[in-house]
């Protein structure tokens, strides 16, 4: 059965964007959750349906929208251990393995991060992104390692969706790239869309996309004899578009260390030295890692920090660099 919530505009909501004005009046539903109905054709304004978020709302407009989205697939829950870092009764902090996707999607419908949540935790969780996405508040790549929160109810989900997208959730992450960036702090400010010529990869672009904010530190550079230059770097996030760090690296003409995806696949060295070899090749996916997140509790109105060690490949390679010539 559906469920339908209608709306009749005053003279103080006229000129609003229609998904701000619903996300405003509808305290449970993220407005990126209110712009996917829209877009699904639940809303209607005036008899007619509309699929803009950005449509204007005018005095006595009558607006319908229906809560309830298309049949999902099943999400079929998966006995997976998860590295739980901290958990209450409104958010749990995960720390996610590399290789491990976050929700199915595309080829991957078991194995995720979210058949694992559905197993562990059953219907405990928030519903707000649907049957597939339990608790899912945000996402990082597959082959990238680290932090996520999950929300365990929906005025939590809603909360944290609303301070991620006001960009005020704190997110630091550490990768080794290669080489050495110019200057070695600063700030990367660009539109980021899809490449293309794959749409599986994000680009930086001049003229359309979506605004994304990186701001770096160099920790150290390694540079020794028969290693290429290395560098250990920490990037700040103001914004978490899709493959950000990345995209940006790219964009500043380097790559993290076993990104195949954006760097080379076919590394070809002269005169290197073997162990440094053997560590490099059994890295499997990027050296990117989302070490740190700070946030305010949604219940508790309170900064709350995390930290996370950092994975196995990583920690490697770093000590082996950190050692040479000691």
């Amino acid at each position: 059965m559906n469920k339908t919530i209608k709306f009749f505009i005053n003279k103080k909501d006229t000129e609003k964007r229609v998904d701000v004005f619903l996300s405003e009046k509808i305290k449970d539903f993220t407005r990126s959750y209110i712009k996917k109905l829209i877009q699904k054709k639940n809303l209607i304004i005036n008899n007619k349906v509309e699929v803009s978020p950005s449509a204007k709302i005018k005095f006595n407009d009558k607006i319908f929208l229906n809560l309830d989205e298309k049949k999902e697939v099943s999400l079929h829950p998966n006995k997976i251990k998860l590295d739980i870092v901290y958990e209450d009764s409104d958010i749990l902090i995960v720390n996610k393995p590399k290789g491990m996707v976050v929700h199915p999607g595309a080829g991957n419908f078991k194995n995720t991060l979210a058949n694992a949540l559905a197993f562990k935790y059953k219907k405990n969780l928030s519903n707000i992104n649907g049957k597939l996405r339990p608790g899912i508040v945000h996402r990082i790549d597959k082959e990238t390692s680290g932090l996520l929160v999950v929300a365990k109810n929906n005025f939590s989900h809603s909360n944290l969706g609303n301070q991620f997208s006001a960009h005020t959730i704190k997110r630091k992450y550490q990768c080794l790239i290669w080489g050495v960036i110019r200057p070695l702090n600063g700030r990367i400010e660009t539109l980021i869309s899809r490449n293309k010529k794959n749409r599986q990869l994000m680009s930086v672009s001049e003229i359309k996309g979506k605004k994304a904010i990186t701001n770096y530190k160099t920790i150290k550079v390694f540079s020794f004899k028969d290693i290429p230059k290395i560098s250990l770097i920490e990037c700040n996030l103001e914004t978490g578009r899709t493959h950000q760090i990345r995209a940006h690296m790219k964009f500043k003409g380097t790559s993290i260390l076993g990104d195949e995806q954006y760097g080379k696949k076919n590394l070809k060295f002269k005169k290197v030295n073997k162990v440094f070899i053997k560590n490099l090749r059994e890295i499997k996916g990027q050296i990117l890692h989302a070490k740190t997140l700070e946030f305010i509790h949604p219940t508790k109105k309170k900064i709350v920090s995390f930290k996370s060690n950092l994975p196995d490949d990583f920690k490697k390679m770093l000590y082996f660099l950190s050692n040479l010539n000691s």
